[in-house]
This record gives structure tokens, C-alpha cells and sequence, in this order.
């Protein structure tokens, strides 16, 4: 596929750009978890320090609204928790200041670690959560977040950005995203690959989605450059997050997903314009 005036054209250049978007799957498990963001991992049968409220201040959470739903027919664990940050304020003030920069190359945008102490405070409150929603990890749960704010133009998508992705092939893989922004863009959409019917992606059907998705961009080609909307024509949505402000959402990073972007809105680097989230990995240690 090479794009002429808008349009896009099947040739090797199709097949180029899904090998590199497949290679980019196969790394993902290590990729995410070993970035540089914050990596912090505490063993359930060690007591767990919590930082003083004195040094947190406006960083306390509240999962009071919680609720624990599921998805499509594969009955996909989604826990949605409203009104998650008491002073989300704060988080804006402090993306404000932090120095965003690239970190992992499938991510439309820019990110910066969050605090540590943040992380970790925030990891003692949601271990109960992520017990009850996902199945108890035996030895504590690690937990990997950022900031971020989308920030590539539609046009400058590369191939990878134009297609569902999932955050790892390892379905204990927990994803969380906190949405921090009041623009016109939205949630996190989920998708099922139409030809094999897969929502989510293991080291024992990935092969199978392989194969068939080459098919699918052999016969089509790479969709054009634009972020993803209904997922034609190889996905279709299966499930979507309001992404309303201060709303967190937790599911297996596992199954297919996309953040939700108008590709006719601006995408401001500025934090407080800008579509800001926090984005956290979770793992049984």
C-alpha cells in the first residue's frame, strides 16, 4: 500500500508495514513493562508502606463508585470507576510541569513517568480492586504508569496507529486509563477482528490473527492515515468507554482496543487542552 493523494494502494509496501506492526505485537509484553515509566512491584506477603497523606495531599483516590461489568459475548471482566481522583485538578497541575517526551513507538503522542510515591499509594488502594475484578495475584501486583497527551496529527500516523492493538498477549496483563480531559475526543473502544471473530490476542491465537489479518491488508490494504473510528472494514466495535472527565476504566490489555480520537479535533500538546490520561499496566508479580 503506498498513499497517493488520499488514497490508499495494495503493493509490498502493504505487507512491509503489517510485518512491522506484527513484530511490534510479538514485543509488546516486554516492551510495556520494561519501558521508562514508573515500575513499582510489591509482594503481597511483605506489609505495604503508604505514603503519608501529609506528602500526598490532593492524590487520594476514591473507588466509592465502582462498578464491576462485563462485555460482548466473550464476557470481557470491565470495571468502571466514576469520580476516581478527589482533586483531579491536581494531576493537571502536574502534567503541566513534567517533561513529556516519547516513550514506547505504538502511542500516538507524548508521555512522562508518574511519581512513584504516587504509584505507589495509589497501587495499595487498587489491590483489593483488581483482586475482586480480575483474580487474586497471590503475590501482589506491579504497577507501570504515565502521563499522557495525544498528540500526532491524523496524516502522521504510522501503520501501527491505524489498527486495533492490544498491550500485550498475556491475558493477566491489566490495563487502567483515566481520562483527564474535556475535549471533544472520547473513550477507549474495543473491537473484534471480523475474519477469525477474535477479541483478544494470546500467544496461542496470535499466529491465527496473523495469518488472517495479512490476508485481510493483502486484499485492502493498510487502512488510510486516520485514527480509528468504527474499525472497518477487518474490525468491528464491540464496546466503548464514555471517557468522561475523571472516569477510569480497567480491563485485560489483552483484548483488541483504540483510544477514541476526532480526527477532526486539535491535538494540543498543552495538558490542560490537550487529551490528558493516565495510562497504567498492572501485573501479578
Amino acid at each position: 500500500m503506498r498513499e497517493l493523494q488520499g488514497r490508499t494502494t495494495p503493493d509490498s509496501y502493504a505487507g512491509e508495514s503489517l510485518n512491522i506492526y506484527m513484530l511490534f505485537f510479538r514485543s509488546l509484553n516486554e516492551l510495556n513493562w520494561h519501558s521508562t515509566s514508573s515500575l513499582i512491584a510489591f509482594p503481597r506477603h511483605k506489609k505495604r508502606s503508604r505514603t503519608p497523606i501529609s506528602v500526598m495531599g490532593n492524590w487520594a483516590i476514591s473507588l466509592a463508585d465502582a462498578q464491576f461489568t462485563e462485555f460482548s459475548d466473550e464476557k470481557h471482566e470491565f470495571i468502571t470507576v466514576d469520580d476516581f481522583m478527589t482533586a483531579p485538578k491536581t494531576a493537571i497541575e502536574m502534567a503541566v510541569l513534567q517533561k513529556f517526551a516519547k516513550i514506547t513507538p505504538q502511542y500516538p503522542g507524548l508521555r512522562a513517568p508518574l511519581d512513584k510515591a504516587v504509584a505507589q499509594s495509589w497501587l495499595a488502594e487498587l489491590t483489593p480492586l483488581l483482586d475482586k475484578g480480575f483474580g487474586k495475584a497471590r503475590n501482589g501486583w506491579g504497577i507501570q504508569v504515565w502521563l499522557s497527551v495525544v498528540t500526532t496529527p491524523p496524516h502522521e500516523l504510522i501503520p501501527m496507529q491505524r489498527l486495533p492493538h492490544v498491550d500485550g498477549t498475556d491475558p493477566k496483563l491489566i490495563a487502567m486509563m483515566l481520562y483527564l480531559h474535556e475535549t471533544d475526543h472520547g473513550g477507549t473502544a474495543f473491537f473484534r477482528h471480523k475474519s477469525t471473530g477474535l477479541e483478544s490476542l494470546t500467544d496461542e491465537t496470535f499466529p491465527q490473527f496473523r495469518a488472517a489479518l495479512e490476508v485481510d491488508v493483502g486484499r485492502t490494504g493498510m487502512p488510510p492515515a486516520r485514527y480509528i473510528e468504527d474499525g472497518a472494514p477487518h474490525f468491528e466495535r464491540i464496546h466503548a468507554s464514555e471517557g468522561v472527565f475523571n472516569q477510569a476504566v480497567f480491563y485485560r490489555g489483552n483484548v483488541l482496543h483504540s483510544g477514541i480520537i476526532d480526527n477532526d479535533a486539535p491535538l494540543p500538546l498543552d495538558p490542560r487542552e490537550g487529551r490528558l490520561t493516565i495510562n497504567a499496566l498492572f501485573r501479578p508479580n
